[in-house]
């Protein structure tokens, strides 16, 4: 019986995270659309960029 009501309250926690989850997401993505709308330029991390760093690399490697 024991094995029983563990299991059922690992399975109702594993709901409620996964829930909690994905309220976070989408509040992530409202911010991204509200600082989109306001002109805001939205850096995340993703992507190539070119930065100073890169062009001083690209002059590094000119034949």
């Amino acid at each position: 019986m024991n094995s029983k009501m563990n299991r059922r309250k690992f399975l109702a926690a594993v709901g409620v995270g996964g829930a909690a989850a994905a309220a976070a997401v989408t509040q992530v993505g409202g911010e991204r659309e509200r600082s989109a709308e306001a002109g805001q330029k939205v850096r995340d991390g993703r992507g190539y960029q070119v930065t100073e760093h890169v062009r001083r690399y690209y002059e590094t490697t000119k034949v």
